[in-house]
């Protein structure tokens, strides 16, 4: 089975044809249904032999399709500090990409 190792959004991510990866949210320009291409190619294995690049591999492109924009689930984070009436409580949601991968080449 094929797979690759791609950089993106500072992570690596192991990607076969047909996976769905959550990636950092790239542009804001971008809609579903976009076309979207991995340049960063950092491995590529066929079955048979390996290609590793240094540190990318050229000509090497991950293709996909973003299915979906979303956001993670809420973190909460509280300050608080006893005895002195001190708390604060924030909330963040860390938007996301979900990315079918289509092909590697």
């Amino acid at each position: 089975m094929e797979f690759a190792v791609i950089k993106t959004g500072g992570k690596q991510y192991k990607v076969s044809k047909g996976d769905s990866i959550k990636i950092e949210k790239l542009s804001d320009v971008a809609k579903v249904g976009d076309k979207i291409s991995f340049e960063n190619v950092l491995l590529v294995d066929n079955g048979k032999d390996t290609t590793i690049g240094t540190p990318y591999i050229k000509g090497a492109k991950v293709e996909g399709k973003l299915e979906k924009i979303d956001r993670h689930q809420k973190v909460v984070v509280i300050h608080y500090k006893q005895k002195s009436r001190y708390y604060k409580k924030a909330g963040h949601q860390q938007p996301y990409f979900q990315v079918k991968i289509e092909s590697i080449k």
